[in-house]
């Protein structure tokens, strides 16, 4: 009989929302599995005042539509392999939002209204986004990403795999904010390497306007 973990309570006010997309890479091929979103959260995970990251579902954030500045507090289990994830709980139970004085929203970037649903980042399509400019920019911003990345190396032995992180734009074109950083290599058998290049961006926005 498997032994059930404790959940445990947290609480504390949103520092920002984002998709919770888990990346997968085998050599040129990607797929992408949009999983929800992920609340960063600056408050107390049991007795301890910290920042964390909890995932949650499409269907509770639907419901309870949260943004920057919400109060909000559940309870969740940690997550089990930290390397599949950028969140730090997930199976979150008991979801609550204090009720906010006003809508925030911001018409310039980083962006910081209540985000879309999953539909429309899958629709839009990402450029990569430079890691600092994300850190130091774009990590409030509700059209950026930290995406947890599973490597394949060799697709013929599937247990030989690495894993990373990688940011993602999903924004205007437009944004003076973003910056793309270099291009991204993924390893493969036999120490190969696919280097993913500009004109990947370039034709996964292409249906987007400048200001879209």
């Amino acid at each position: 009989m498997s032994r059930q973990i404790a959940k445990l309570a947290w609480q504390g006010q949103i520092r920002s929302v984002q998709p919770r997309i888990r990346l997968l890479r085998s050599f040129d091929q990607r797929v992408h599995n949009y999983l929800g979103f992920v609340l960063r959260v600056a408050g107390a995970l049991e007795d301890e005042a910290r920042e964390f990251v909890v995932a949650i579902g499409k269907g509770a954030q639907a419901k309870h539509g949260f943004q920057i500045g919400d109060q909000v507090s559940g309870k969740g289990v940690p997550v089990p392999d930290p390397r599949l994830e950028t969140a730090d709980l997930y199976k979150i139970s008991g979801l609550k939002r204090a009720p906010r004085e006003a809508e925030g929203s911001t018409a310039s970037p980083p962006f910081c209204a209540v985000p879309p649903a999953l539909e429309v980042y899958r629709a839009r399509g990402h450029r990569r986004l430079a890691a600092r400019t994300y850190s130091t920019q774009c990590s409030t911003c509700t059209w950026g990403c930290e995406m947890p990345v599973e490597m394949t190396l060799d697709q013929w032995d599937q247990s030989k795999k690495r894993y990373r992180r990688e940011t993602f734009c999903y924004g205007p074109k437009s944004c003076t904010l973003y910056s793309p950083g270099p291009t991204r290599k993924v390893p493969g058998r036999n120490g190969m390497s696919y280097e993913e290049e500009d004109w990947i961006d370039d034709d996964a926005t292409a249906h987007r306007g400048s200001d879209e």
